[in-house]
């Protein structure tokens, strides 16, 4: 515990992201202990309260390995303004001087200088807001809590981070052993210092979509299907990516109280959009999806594969081909897998929904370490291990911030594959051996 809590004061305050082999080497002491402490067959309550303090450590730090706190904070500002963050990039805002953004001069005079300064620290001031409203509403918060101080902004979201890990502990706990599993499982999801890292240490929300998600399923365990959807909302409210789980509902509720389902978790989200809603709001979101599946591009693997064979056959990147298509190879596999389970109970459906989101990720073209996270807490509800050792391996993408150019070490990528991929395989072929045997 001594030495994950010293691995994690050095990755909070004395590793700059681009130190890559300092921070895979702090990382691996973390992940090594890591280990060790789940097979130390240490009681859970001591598990979940080192988790605590190591996550405490981090509560006066800026994220290190992350600069999208400043782009929540630009959104924030606009939010806390009045101002749609959907309807304008950053870039034109600061061309405009914010006039067509904020209308309120004294408000503008205020905010404009901020707003520069921030500009010069974003990664993507060419690009529409992509954080669904439950983001923005906790970005707008955090900005008129800290109107001027970026330490201020970063420890209220660290606060609202903690505050929903806390809510994660206890539905785990309740949902771990009424599913058939030990509580000590607990700890797979809250040791996991990529888990502790990018949730805590980096502020990404995942951790909060991981909460609505449990929630929906407890809720569902008590058969409360009205609220478990109102849950399920939250979540795809703070990234679309919950969506995922309605088809695999089908089976478990039958068509009628799906539709019910669906259209109740929808008009939550409608509401939650409610205060962001304009012309500009739908076109601006289509752009950025379409952006996200046909140019953005990092740490991927099977797209990695198929990249060098579009520009061998046509001589230029065929991403904006190669990203939708495998899009909807993901959709239609995730349908395939919610058709083909044999035996769909509530208790299986955190495992189903751990491959689903699987394939998405081995088929995306864009696969941050943060996203792990998820796979990582639903592997508690799973024999798999392979989410962990993806997690563990993640780390190795930072590879690309050693410099200003953010260059990828494919290499580093090939073997954060390859060893994920055989975990996959040797856990799985067992499993499919057995099925088809039956």
């Amino acid at each position: 515990m001594l030495l994950s809590g010293a691995a994690y004061a050095g990755l909070a305050y004395a590793t700059p992201r681009a130190h890559f082999g300092q921070l895979v080497a702090l990382f691996a002491v973390a992940l090594l202990a890591y280990a060790w402490l789940l097979h130390s067959q240490l009681p859970w309550r001591w598990g979940l309260g080192a988790a605590l303090l190591f996550r405490l450590i981090w509560l006066p730090a800026m994220p290190a390995l992350s600069d999208d706190i400043y782009r929540f904070r630009w959104d924030g500002i606009l939010v806390a303004n009045g101002v749609n963050p959907f309807r304008f990039r950053p870039d034109e805002i600061i061309a405009d001087g914010a006039r067509k953004a904020i209308k309120d001069e004294p408000a503008r005079n205020r905010e404009l200088p901020q707003l520069q300064q921030l500009y010069r620290q974003i990664n993507s001031p060419h690009y529409y807001s992509v954080y669904p409203p439950v983001c923005q509403f906790i970005f707008g918060a955090a900005a008129r809590l800290f109107p001027t101080s970026d330490s201020g902004f970063a420890f209220s979201l660290r606060v609202v981070i903690l505050m929903a890990e806390v809510g994660v502990a206890w539905l785990l706990l309740a949902l771990l052993p009424a599913l058939g599993w030990p509580p000590e499982r607990v700890l797979r999801y809250f040791l996991h210092p990529l888990v502790i890292t990018e949730l805590t240490g980096n502020l990404h929300f995942e951790g909060l979509v991981f909460l609505f998600v449990l929630l929906a399923l407890w809720l569902l365990a008590r058969q409360k299907w009205g609220v478990s959807a109102v849950a399920l909302g939250l979540g795809v409210a703070t990234k679309l990516l919950p969506l995922l789980a309605l088809p695999l509902l089908w089976s478990r509720l039958g068509w009628r109280r799906l539709v019910a389902y669906s259209t109740s978790s929808t008009a939550i989200l409608l509401l939650l959009f409610t205060p962001f809603i304009s012309v500009e709001l739908f076109i601006n979101i289509s752009r950025s999806l379409k952006l996200y599946f046909r140019s953005f591009e990092f740490n991927a693997s099977i797209y990695y594969l198929l990249r060098p064979i579009g520009i061998w056959l046509t001589t230029y990147n065929q991403i904006a081909i190669i990203g939708p298509s495998l899009a909807l190879v993901s959709g239609l596999t995730g349908l395939v897998l919610a058709w083909r389970e044999r035996h769909p109970t509530l208790a299986s459906l955190p495992q189903t929904l751990l491959l689903m989101l699987t394939a998405y990720y081995a088929l995306a073209t864009t696969v941050h370490p943060w996203y792990l996270t998820l796979l990582i807490g639903l592997s508690t509800f799973s024999r798999f291990r392979y989410p962990l050792v993806w997690g563990g391996l993640a780390i190795l993408s930072y590879a690309a911030y050693r410099t200003n150019l953010y260059t990828e070490n494919l290499w580093l990528v090939a073997l954060e594959y390859t060893i994920t991929f055989a975990t996959l395989a040797v856990e799985v072929m067992p499993l499919h051996l057995r099925r088809t045997e039956a």
